[in-house]
C-alpha cells in the first residue's frame, strides 16, 4: 500500500509514523506481557494505513475500541490496556483546558478551580500554597492504571471537576487528592498533611472507597457528603408536609431518603372525632412518589425514596400492593420503595399458620395512651412488645382485623417477586442489638436497609409572629445520617493493610461529619448527636475467589466469621482512639459501648477484646460505627465486586450512555475460575448463614439481596424468609428474581 496518511493534530498536519505508533503501543502493552497483541496491533495499522486523513483522537477511539473488542474470559486484562489508552488521552485534553499541566503543580491548579467557582475557597483558606505544593507531590500517576475502562470512565464522567460543557478538568488521582485535603482541613495542623498523605495513599490505592456523595462533592462549591437519610413522620397534617419539604430539600443534594410511616392512621379512622374520613397512608405516600419524579438530583435523576410500614397496621395489604403493576393506578406509588418491619411475633405466628391482628395506630394511641410501634421484644420470646399486642388483640374497645398471618405473608412474597420489594426489617433483632437504646428506638432503616439508627419525631413547639416575623420554634427529633465509605476486600485483605487502613478511614468518617453542609437542621443536630458512620465492605465474592474459597461452603462461612470479627475490632478500636484524642459523642454515657454490654453481648471475652473493651468504657468517637451498603457504583469504580453479593455473570456488558465495554469478574484467570459461581446459580441458605456469621460483628445491618428463579415456589422463599429471621439477620434487602430488573439508589451503591 503506497498511499501516505496523514495524521491531524490540533492544528498541525503531519506524515502518520508507524514507528511512533508502535513506541506508543508498546509503551503500553509491554506491561501485560501475558496477552496476545500480534492481532491487536495489525488491525491497528491497518484500519489507520487505510486511510488518507485521521484525526489524532480517532487514533485513541481505536485503540480503545479494539481492546475493549479483545476482552474476554480468556484475556480480561485487554479492560486496563483500553483503560491506559484512555488515561493517556485524558492527560492531554485536560492540560489544554486549564493552567496545571498534568499530575504536575497542584497548588496552581487549586488555585485556577477556586478562580473559576469549582472549588471552595476552604481549601485556600486552611492550607498554604506551600502546602498545596507539597501535597501535589504525594501525586502517583501510575496509580490511574490500577484503574479498569469501566472504572476510569465512571469516574471521569460522574465524579471529577467538569467544565460546563460536561468535559473534564480533573484527573483522578487530583480527585483522590482534593477528597483527603479537604477531609483533613481541620485537623490539627501538627500532623494533618501525614493524615492527607495516609488518607490519599488510602484512596489512590482503590483500598476503599467514600460513598458517591464524597466523592462527587469533596471540595466542590456545593453539595453535602453524606449518603442517604431517615426520617419518622408523626400522625398529624404538618408533621407530615414538614417532613415531605425535608425529604425534597435533601432529594435535590443527592441525598437517598428512607421514612417510616407507621404512626400515620388508617383508611378510615377518626379526623377531629369525625367517623371514617381518614385516607390512610396510600395518599401521603403518592405525595412522596410525586416529591421523588418532581425533585431530581443535582439534575441527574429523579429523588431515591424508600418507606416503611408496620405489619400490623390496618392498611398493610394497600401498602403491599403499591408497587404492583396492575390495579387500581391512584393506589400505586412506582417510583418508592417500599420496606415492611417485621416483630418475632408475627413471624412465629405465620410459622404456626396462626391468625394476625391489624390495628389502627390513631385509635391505639387515643384509646390507650400507648403507641405500639414504640416497643419491641426485650428478649427472644417474650417482651413488652408482645404485651402489649395481645393487651389490644383482647381489648374490646380496640377494633381490629383478623387474618391469617401466612396471608399477609404470600402477599410479601407475591410483591417480592414482581418488584423485588419490599425490604424485610426485623425489628425486634434491631432494637435488641442497638448500642443506644438507652437514647431511643430504631423504628426502620435507609433506603438501602444497611443504617440502623435512633429515630423521633420532630415536634412543633409554637409559631408565633413578632412584629412582620413568623418564627416557628421546634424541638429536633433524631433524623438520621447515613455517612458511609467502604473497604475494598479484594485489594485490602490480600495486601494485608487492614491495621493501617482502618484508622485512616474511621478518620475520615468522623471528619464527614464536622464538614458536612445538610440543608435539615435536625439532621445536623442528629449528626453530633450521635456522630454515627458507616463503615463497609464490597469484593466479598472477590476476595473469597483470591483465596479460593467456595461461596457455597462451611469454609466461606468461617471465613466471615474471622473477617468480620477482625474488622469490628480494628473499627471500635479505632473510634475508641479517637474519642481519647477528640472527645466521645454526647450521649455516650448510659451506651452498651459504656456500660460493656455490647461485648458480652458477642461474647468478646478474649484477652484482647478485654483490653479492647476496658479502653471503650472510656469513650467511644461514634455511636454507630459499621453498616455494609450496596456500593454497586464505587465497586466498579475499584474494581471488584459489589457489597457482599456474588456476581452476576463471569462476564457482561456494561452500558452507560457515554460507554459501552465488556466487563469480566476481577482477577479471572484459571485459578479463580471455578470460585466465581455467579448469584442466581447459588443457594441461597449459603448466602444467608455468611450474612449471620458477619451480622454479629456489626452493630448496623448489610444490604443482603436474595437471588432466586422467577419459578421458585412460594414455600421455598417463605423457607429463607424465617431462615434469616431465626439466623437473628436484621434486614434483606431485593429480591432478585430472574424476571424482574430493580432499580437502585446510585448515592447509596
Amino acid at each position: 500500500m503506497n498511499q501516505k496518511t496523514i495524521v491531524i493534530d490540533g492544528n498541525e498536519r503531519s506524515e502518520f509514523n508507524p514507528n511512533r505508533l508502535n513506541a506508543y503501543l508498546d509503551d503500553v502493552l509491554d506491561k501485560f506481557p501475558n496477552l496476545d497483541t500480534t492481532r491487536y496491533k495489525e488491525r491497528i495499522f491497518r484500519s489507520v494505513q487505510s486511510r488518507r486523513e485521521i484525526k489524532a483522537e480517532n487514533i485513541t477511539e481505536m485503540l480503545i475500541q479494539n481492546a475493549l473488542d479483545e476482552i474476554s474470559i480468556e484475556q480480561p486484562d485487554w479492560t486496563f490496556v483500553a483503560s491506559q489508552f484512555y488515561s493517556k488521552q485524558m492527560r492531554k485534553d485536560v492540560e489544554t483546558r486549564r493552567k496545571a499541566k498534568a499530575y504536575k503543580d497542584f497548588d496552581v491548579l487549586v488555585e485556577d478551580f477556586v478562580e473559576r467557582g469549582l472549588f471552595t475557597k476552604k481549601l485556600l483558606d486552611n492550607y498554604s500554597k506551600k502546602e498545596l505544593h507539597e501535597a501535589g507531590k504525594m501525586i502517583v500517576p501510575e496509580r490511574d492504571d490500577l484503574l479498569t475502562y469501566v472504572g476510569i470512565m465512571a469516574l471521569s464522567k460522574r465524579y471529577v471537576v467538569r467544565d460546563f460543557n460536561k468535559k473534564p478538568l480533573e484527573l483522578p488521582q487530583e480527585r483522590f487528592l482534593t477528597i483527603a485535603l479537604y477531609l483533613m482541613m481541620n485537623e490539627d495542623k501538627k500532623h494533618r498533611m501525614t493524615l492527607v498523605r495516609e488518607a490519599y495513599w488510602a484512596l489512590s490505592n482503590l483500598y476503599m472507597t467514600v460513598a458517591t456523595p464524597t466523592l462527587a462533592n469533596a471540595g466542590k462549591t456545593h453539595g453535602q457528603l453524606s449518603s442517604c437519610f431517615i426520617d419518622i413522620v408523626d400522625d398529624d397534617l404538618r408533621s407530615i408536609y414538614d417532613s415531605n419539604t425535608d425529604v425534597a430539600r435533601l432529594s435535590k443534594g443527592g441525598g437517598g431518603i428512607g421514612v417510616y410511616l407507621g404512626k400515620i392512621r388508617s383508611k378510615g379512622s377518626d379526623i377531629k372525632g369525625f367517623k371514617g374520613v381518614a385516607s390512610g397512608i396510600v395518599g401521603w405516600a403518592r405525595q412522596l412518589n410525586n416529591t421523588a419524579v418532581s425533585v431530581d438530583q443535582l439534575g441527574s435523576r429523579q429523588g431515591s425514596i424508600a418507606i416503611y410500614y408496620d405489619v400490623w397496621g390496618k392498611d398493610i395489604f394497600t401498602f403491599l400492593d403499591l408497587k404492583l403493576n396492575n390495579g387500581d393506578e391512584r393506589l400505586r406509588t412506582h417510583d418508592l420503595f417500599t420496606g415492611v418491619c417485621i416483630p418475632d411475633l408475627f413471624m412465629e405466628q405465620v410459622e404456626k399458620r396462626g391468625d394476625w391482628y391489624l390495628f389502627d395506630p390513631h385509635e391505639v394511641r387515643t384509646k390507650k395512651g400507648w403507641s405500639i410501634e414504640d416497643y419491641y421484644d426485650e428478649e427472644e420470646g417474650r417482651g413488652s412488645f408482645r404485651d402489649k399486642y395481645w393487651e389490644l388483640v383482647e381489648d374490646p374497645n380496640i377494633s381490629k382485623e383478623k387474618v391469617p398471618a401466612i396471608e399477609i405473608m404470600k402477599r410479601i412474597m407475591k410483591s417480592q417477586l414482581e418488584s423485588g420489594v419490599p425490604y424485610m426489617f426485623y425489628r425486634d433483632t434491631v432494637n435488641r442489638d442497638n448500642p443506644n437504646k438507652h437514647k431511643g428506638m430504631i423504628y426502620c432503616s435507609n433506603l438501602c436497609t444497611e443504617i440502623m439508627q435512633n429515630l423521633s419525631t420532630t415536634q412543633l413547639v409554637e409559631e408565633t409572629i413578632e412584629g412582620d416575623e413568623i418564627i416557628v420554634r421546634k424541638i429536633a427529633g433524631d433524623f438520621v445520617t447515613c455517612n458511609l465509605s467502604s473497604i475494598n476486600l479484594g485489594r485490602a485483605v490480600i495486601d494485608d493493610v487492614l491495621e493501617r487502613l482502618i484508622p485512616i478511614q474511621v478518620r475520615m468518617l468522623d471528619n464527614v461529619i464536622d464538614l458536612n453542609n445538610i440543608e435539615v437542621k435536625q439532621a445536623q443536630i442528629t449528626n453530633k448527636k450521635y456522630r454515627a458512620i458507616g463503615l463497609g465492605t464490597f469484593g466479598l465474592h472477590h476476595l473469597l475467589a483470591l483465596k479460593q474459597i467456595k461461596w457455597e461452603s462451611p469454609q466461606a462461612v468461617e471465613f466471615n466469621d474471622e473477617l468480620y470479627e477482625k474488622i469490628a475490632f480494628l473499627t471500635i478500636k479505632a473510634s475508641a482512639d479517637l474519642a481519647q484524642e477528640k472527645g466521645s459523642y454526647p450521649y455516650f454515657e448510659g451506651s452498651e459501648w459504656q456500660t460493656g454490654e455490647y461485648f458480652r453481648r458477642r461474647g468478646y471475652i478474649s484477652d484482647e477484646w478485654k483490653a479492647l473493651q476496658k479502653q471503650v468504657s472510656k469513650g467511644m468517637r461514634n455511636a454507630y460505627l459499621i453498616a455494609v451498603a450496596p456500593n454497586g457504583s464505587t465497586s466498579v469504580i475499584a474494581g471488584s465486586t459489589a457489597s457482599i453479593d456474588p456476581i452476576f455473570n463471569k462476564k457482561y456488558v456494561e452500558e452507560k450512555k457515554d460507554y459501552k465495554a465488556t466487563v469480566t469478574a476481577p482477577d479471572l484467570n484459571v485459578k479463580t475460575f471455578w470460585f466465581y459461581k455467579p448469584a442466581h446459580q447459588i443457594d441461597q441458605k449459603w448466602t444467608l448463614k455468611q450474612n449471620a456469621a458477619r451480622q454479629k460483628h456489626i452493630d448496623q445491618s448489610q444490604s443482603c439481596n436474595l437471588y432466586v428463579d422467577r419459578r421458585i415456589k412460594a414455600k421455598d422463599l417463605l423457607d429463607l424468609h424465617v431462615t434469616a429471621w431465626k439466623l437473628k439477620i436484621k434486614t434483606t434487602y431485593y429480591v432478585r428474581s430472574t424476571s424482574i430488573e430493580v432499580e437502585e439508589c446510585e448515592v447509596c451503591q
